[in-house]
């Protein structure tokens, strides 16, 4: 088995059963999906691994096992999408912890600041995704807590698919006009709520921009799809419609 994820070249090969197995005990997302759909998942894990270079830093050192989880954790908001969502990125790096970004900005002034984020995971318009393996064992951990940071990357590659990253996936226009209506009353709702400080069922991160507010409401559709639903029922039907049924629906 070891050495089957360097070997990939031309048509993607199945991933061995053993490896799948392995894989599916270690995810309580995809151990909870029904067997026709852990199937689906297992095609496009074997694609992701053949079209993406999974790039560990810092000393991290990744065997198959966890390789293809990290596949198969990157291809769950796949599973209606199709293959199509692996478009426009090649490149998956992997930190063993939370890791540094520099950031500048120029003020209306013009003047420029600077500083240092700490994340857990990251992903560029036209550029790889970045995760914390530590904070992907964190969610492994506590999988119905609210958080799947490999989830809430994808959704950010699959916002960016028609261009614009703006919380509004690529979608057939009257759906999409649906969406953008129904999420953004959503948003602004919630906004209004994390401005005035009151506690909050969803992470107020969601509050940052649309974009945020689509990608942490992925991470409640896959992981505490109850509290999604009874803070934000027409964004849970969406996004079910989206990506199919909660794993733990």
């Amino acid at each position: 088995m070891i050495g089957f994820l360097r070997r990939l070249r031309g048509t993607p090969a199945p991933i061995p059963d053993e490896l799948w197995r392995a894989t599916a005990t270690a995810l309580p997302w995809v151990q909870a999906l029904p067997a026709t759909r852990q199937a689906t998942l297992a095609t496009l894990a074997a694609r992701f691994l053949h079209e993406k270079t999974i790039t560990p830093l810092d000393g991290l050192t990744l065997d198959d096992r966890q390789r293809c989880m990290l596949a198969a954790l990157c291809c769950l908001p796949l599973l209606e999408f199709g293959p199509e969502g692996l478009h426009g990125w090649s490149q998956l790096i992997v930190y063993p912890d939370a890791f540094r970004v520099n950031r500048s900005h120029v003020d209306a002034a013009g003047v420029m600041h600077e500083w240092d984020d700490e994340l857990i995971g990251e992903a560029w318009d036209a550029g790889p995704v970045i995760l914390s393996w530590a904070d992907i064992m964190a969610d492994c951990e506590e999988p119905r807590a609210g958080y799947c940071v490999a989830v809430h990357e994808i959704a950010h590659k699959l916002d960016v698919l028609d261009g614009v990253l703006d919380g509004t996936p690529a979608l057939p226009r009257r759906w999409q006009r649906e969406w953008a209506r129904d999420f953004q009353a959503a948003y602004d709702a919630f906004c209004i709520e994390v401005d005035a400080g009151h506690d909050t069922t969803i992470d107020g991160y969601a509050s940052e921009s649309p974009e945020e507010f689509f990608a942490v409401a992925t991470e409640y559709h896959f992981s505490d799809p109850a509290t999604l639903r009874a803070a934000m029922p027409a964004v849970a039907d969406h996004l079910t419609r989206f990506y199919g049924p909660a794993p733990f629906a």
